[in-house]
């Protein structure tokens, strides 16, 4: 793994099965489909998170929240948990652009959730669902997977509900995969693989569940 190709996919084929995804995840892979009906995963180099938890307080890291985006809170609900696949489907919007969230994917992560390793932050501004995030939890580990947004700063807003989860879990690690220009504006960082690992392996052993 630590070797692999850090652009490309590392393995390719596998299923979707529960055991398959976790053993994926705590090994500092994810999925995404390559064709129809094959699937790669990845584990790029470097790899970006966001700062989160203890260690991100004490030295002023992790989410950046504008003074827009403090007010555009005011405006939204948020929730855990209430439409894991709503949220998942709003990712899936076939109208957005590079959608890669297939049916099998949302079945896959459905059935994960339902078994309590994925979870969802939902936004609501008048009773109708904005925006949110989702993603798998192992420990203090946490993997971003995909945000939407049908209204302003509402996937910003559940970023900031999600990573509030871990402000008290040590060791926590949020992975949001690669760096983009977006994720950069709002606080994300890239690590070396090597590093990445190294926090994963501890991350996934702490006894703790953020959205218990």
């Amino acid at each position: 793994m630590h070797d692999a190709d850090p652009d490309g996919p590392v393995v390719l084929g596998g299923d979707l099965e529960p055991g398959t995804l976790l053993g994926a995840y705590r090994s500092g892979l994810f999925p995404m489909p390559i064709s129809r009906r094959r699937i790669g995963w990845w584990s790029p180099d470097p790899r970006a998170i966001i700062p989160v938890g203890p260690a991100a307080a004490a030295d002023r890291s992790g989410l950046h929240i504008s003074r827009s985006l403090s007010r555009s809170l005011r405006r939204f609900t948020a929730t855990v948990d209430c439409d894991f696949e709503a949220v998942m489907r709003g990712c899936g919007d076939p109208s957005r652009p590079h959608g890669w969230i297939t049916e099998a994917f949302i079945s896959a992560f459905v059935a994960l959730h339902e078994l309590g390793w994925a979870h969802s932050v939902e936004i609501w501004e008048d009773g109708s669902l904005v925006g949110g995030v989702y993603g798998v939890s192992i420990g203090a580990f946490f993997a971003g997977e995909s945000m939407f947004h049908r209204s302003t700063d509402a996937s910003k807003a559940a970023l900031v509900h999600l990573t509030r989860l871990f402000d008290d879990v040590d060791h926590a690690l949020f992975d949001v995969q690669w760096l983009t220009p977006h994720l950069a504006s709002l606080g994300a960082v890239e690590i070396d693989r090597m590093q990445y690992l190294q926090r994963l392996s501890v991350a996934v052993d702490q006894p703790v569940d953020p959205f218990a």
